[in-house]
């Protein structure tokens, strides 16, 4: 081997490495479009059922049915986001109101409280407390107001993306596997075709969980704010069971919340007669509802519809998270099944193809 070869082989090397780098750089520059893409693709695979449905049962044209699911669709994101806007309303002009000294006053007094309680048991909690300066960041309220209202544009920015790229597929599905297939010779085509038809299948059966999981979640959420009589109960509920749409992160989020709003919904009252068994009570059976959708609800989704190892779901949903955040998150199980199929048609005698997709 002479010295040219291994410059060569040298220069490919980095090459390769360079062109990966510069890929990956890439698809993180962009992946706000991605994002939109893969949640269009996810909204246009839910639809596609009720398209269908549409055309034949009813006889609706493809422009109609497809028009007739996008109002749908919005109508429930509609109905989603009129339950919060009085609540967020309501909020703001009592934040934009907020007399700092008169909150600190009050949360000082539950403090006090508090560490009155665990004073019992040698433990000075309100020291500890204080020296972390907390109530300096009460100051910071507006600016987050101000921060979240900044946020509007961005949101109706990708809204409009997802609702634009939603459209298209979802009326031109026949033109984009048209597209698909053209990638592909002949003889290859019944694979993509099988593998596109198992795609369908097992994300409409991961949807289908995934809702039927959130409406046992807010079923049980409701029942445990009811029984103490924690104000905007259905809301809370609501947004807690949604929340569960975000892996693993997405519980832990609903609990803080959960804890934050039940202790203010009792502010005012005896802290160690009231506030804290009721909050109490609540954190019991928001673990013991996460303990019944982890060990029933999540199992059955996961194993019974994408059908894939709970390791391989976590380093997916991992990854997922690094590279494109909450959004990556939420789509990386349905992503990853696709990809699983799609492997699994065009290279099964691939021996890492064959251990990843045993179960398919």
């Amino acid at each position: 081997m002479n010295s040219n070869t291994i410059t060569n082989g040298i220069l490919k090397a980095i090459g390769v490495i360079a062109g990966v780098f510069l890929l990956l750089y890439f698809l993180y520059e962009i992946q706000s479009v991605i994002a939109y893409i893969a949640i269009s693709v996810v909204i246009a695979l839910i639809g596609s059922p009720i398209i269908h449905f549409l055309k034949r049962r009813l006889k609706f044209p493809n422009a109609v049915a497809v028009l007739t699911t996008m109002l749908l669709f919005l109508g429930i994101l509609a109905g989603v986001i009129s339950m919060f806007i009085p609540l967020i309303i309501k909020q703001g002009e009592n934040l934009s109101l907020l007399n700092i000294e008169q909150l600190q006053m009050n949360i000082e007094q539950l403090l006090n409280q508090i560490n009155d309680y665990f004073f019992l048991y040698n433990i000075d909690i309100l020291n500890e407390l204080k020296n972390a300066d907390l109530f300096k960041n009460l100051k910071a309220i507006p600016d987050l107001l101000n921060a979240i209202i900044g946020t509007i544009g961005s949101f109706s920015v990708g809204l409009f993306s997802v609702i634009f790229i939603t459209f298209f597929l979802m009326k031109d599905s026949h033109i984009m596997e048209n597209s698909l297939y053209a990638l592909v010779n002949d003889k290859s085509e019944p694979k993509l075709r099988n593998a596109l038809a198992s795609i369908n299948y097992l994300l409409s059966r991961y949807f289908i969980g995934l809702v039927l999981q959130i409406l046992i979640l807010f079923i049980m959420y409701l029942i445990i704010l009811a029984i103490f009589g924690i104000e905007n109960a259905i809301v809370i509920a609501f947004l807690c069971a949604l929340l569960n749409l975000i892996p693993y992160i997405g519980p832990l989020f609903g609990g803080v919340l959960l804890l934050i709003l039940t202790m203010s919904n009792n502010l005012g009252q005896d802290f160690q007669t009231e506030i804290l068994p009721t909050t109490i009570y609540v954190m019991i059976g928001y673990m013991v509802a996460q303990f019944i959708d982890n060990n029933v609800s999540v199992p059955f989704i996961f194993s019974k519809s994408v059908k894939s190892h709970p390791l391989e779901i976590f380093l997916v949903i991992i990854i997922g998270g690094i590279l494109f955040g909450i959004t990556g998150m939420i789509v990386a199980v349905p992503m990853y099944t696709a990809v699983k199929v799609i492997l699994k048609a065009f290279l099964p005698a691939n021996k890492i193809v064959k251990l990843m997709t045993k179960d398919l």
